[in-house]
């Protein structure tokens, strides 16, 4: 009997499927009892998967429902989603005594497809997929197919790019010189060797991956006006995040407390106007060094 080439998308597949630690599954469980039907699909991604204590950090998750309706956010909400996508929120959840926090971005399935496509010069999509992630919940077999045919154009998107920056050289130093480049495209605070941090903590997934999708096209790409471009989409997806965002005052005091070991009170006017509250927050954070 002959056994089937594996391709790009086994490899998603398997890669998917990684065991995620007991908080992440527990943060994906309270969120999908929060909210409702409308979720299609839970992505967990970023530095809990690579051994960051969850209780120390936020956990990052991707909320994929069926449609821009099936949202369970406003209109106007769903409106800006599609425009600036992704939108981002903050939850809690109770663990075994103690409090899990996470930042969940929201998006249509479909919509998380599109931004993976090769054509797209914007990376805040495909770089941070061509990363190890895990799908924590999937509401159906076909929703499963969809994300791993997502992921897998990611990756492909990610690699072809990264062969237009530095192809010939090893896999790992090829994926390096993309995720540098790919940085500076957005506003963070990340120490110069973040990449290669990143890439050391992963390291055979990444030559796995090279190796699947070492003939996706190179893009010749303008890495100064993507930079451009992906800042002033930064600063948009803020702009927008005042008016969307959920929680960000509960954000912000954890914020505080972890930097200064004090807990803050927050007050229900604090709560139901986040903007204004981030406002009379911020010197506390600058003085306790929760931003710089």
């Amino acid at each position: 009997m002959q056994t089937a080439t594996p391709s790009l998308e086994t490899f998603v597949e398997t890669a998917l499927a990684r065991p995620v630690p007991r908080e992440i599954a527990a943060m994906a469980d309270s969120l999908r009892a929060r909210l409702g039907p409308g979720v299609a699909a839970i992505l967990a991604y970023g530095s809990c998967l690579r051994g960051v204590a969850a209780t120390d950090s936020l956990i990052d998750l991707y909320v994929l429902t069926p449609s821009l309706k099936a949202m369970p956010a406003s209109a106007s909400a769903r409106w800006a989603c599609r425009i600036i996508p992704p939108n981002v929120y903050f939850a809690e959840c109770p663990f075994e005594g103690a409090t899990l926090r996470c930042k969940y971005a929201m998006l249509p399935l479909d919509l998380f497809a599109r931004w993976m496509a090769p054509a797209t010069s914007n990376p805040y999509f495909w770089a941070r997929f061509a990363q190890p992630s895990a799908l924590v919940y999937a509401a159906s077999s076909g929703v499963k197919s969809d994300v791993i045919r997502a992921v897998a154009q990611a990756i492909r998107t990610a690699y072809g790019n990264a062969r237009g920056i530095a192809d010939g050289g090893d896999a790992l130093n090829t994926w390096q010189r993309l995720f540098e480049n790919t940085y500076r495209t957005e506003l963070r605070s990340e120490r110069a060797d973040r990449a290669r941090d990143i890439l050391l903590a992963d390291r055979d997934y990444y030559q796995e991956a090279a190796g699947f999708a070492m003939n996706a096209p190179a893009v010749s790409a303008n890495w100064p006006m993507r930079r451009i471009a992906g800042r002033a989409w930064s600063v948009a997806r803020l702009v927008k995040a005042a008016f969307t965002f959920s929680g960000g005052a509960d954000y912000l005091a954890w914020k505080i407390e972890r930097h200064s070991g004090d807990k803050l009170a927050l007050t229900e006017w604090q709560r139901r106007h986040p903007i204004l509250a981030s406002i009379t927050l911020l010197p506390r954070l600058l003085r306790k060094g929760a931003v710089r």
